[in-house]
């Protein structure tokens, strides 16, 4: 619990003390389809929303009957509030699958439950072309032309937020019942040629007895002002589960408020293995313009 609290006094100075402003883009700029943070704020009087929906299927090769199938809806909604650096977001994924494992009986386990909700707010400490001109394009997916030094140097922001998870979930330890907390630390990189290197690290529930410990590393491409391809790899570690996973997949932006996208998510070992297939859909309302 002191660790939790000086987390949370750490992100309030840098509130009230950091001058750095990062930069509402003409073009929405969306997490999807990976499941890293960007490290830029939508912007102020910004509301957007992110949502996909997937199939899932997991087998393990040494117990050949077991077998998980199903679906799942993730989801995330951000507001720019108060400056342009800050961020409030609403963050969650629900599952419904069944498990299935027959040995000398047949047993089918239908399973329906939040696999993470977290409510909290993400900052920018450190942007690397404050106060430079043409500021506007070099943060979207879909406009990054032009080398510049800066890119060498990641933004830097941080996240922190609230998670709530339900007694007796069948997607967590019996010890995160409750609340806990989660802390992110988000860097961005934007080089020439429409490529963006995002990375996430992350240490969750904290405060519970499942702490999970993870990394995300994502590069996307604008193939042009329409597509963007990405490739993404997350590791997890905590005593009830560990994984590496790897993400695929591609956006196109249908006008500058609304994007689809579509991923395919693997692993690396038979332990499960693990296949998802997502699509999704970003849209925004923008009143950045109007209101300020």
């Amino acid at each position: 619990m002191k660790k939790t609290l000086k987390l949370i006094l750490v992100i309030f100075f840098c509130f009230q003390f950091n001058k750095t402003q990062a930069q509402y883009t003409d073009v929405i700029n969306s997490n999807r389809p990976g499941a890293s943070q960007s490290a830029f704020s939508v912007g102020t009087k910004v509301l957007q929303f992110e949502l996909g929906s997937y199939f899932v299927r997991e087998k393990r090769k040494v117990y050949p009957n077991y077998k998980v199938s199903g679906y799942g809806v993730d989801f995330d909604i951000h507001y720019g509030f108060w400056k342009e650096a800050l961020e409030l977001n609403i963050q969650g994924v629900y599952q419904n699958d069944t498990k299935s494992f027959n040995s000398n009986a047949n047993t089918n386990n239908k399973r329906s439950n939040f696999k993470n909700f977290n409510i909290g707010a993400k900052y920018m400490i450190f942007d690397p072309n404050k106060n430079k001109e043409n500021k506007p394009n070099i943060y979207s997916y879909h406009a990054n032309r032009g080398f510049k030094l800066a890119s060498l140097i990641p933004a830097v922001s941080v996240s922190a937020g609230v998670n709530f998870d339900s007694k007796n979930n069948p997607y967590t330890s019996s010890t995160a019942e409750g609340v806990s907390f989660r802390g992110t630390l988000i860097t961005q990189n934007n080089f020439y040629g429409g490529w963006v290197f995002v990375t996430n690290f992350m240490i969750d529930r904290i405060g519970s007895e499942q702490t999970d410990l993870s990394y995300i590393l994502t590069l996307t491409h604008s193939i042009n002002t329409k597509w963007v391809i990405f490739g993404e790899t997350q590791g997890i570690k905590s005593d009830f589960y560990a994984d590496n996973l790897f993400r695929m997949g591609a956006g196109y932006l249908l006008n500058k408020n609304l994007q689809l996208d579509s991923a395919l998510c693997l692993n690396n070992k038979d332990t499960p293995s693990v296949l998802n297939i997502n699509f999704g859909v970003s849209y925004r309302i923008d009143r950045h313009d109007i209101l300020n």
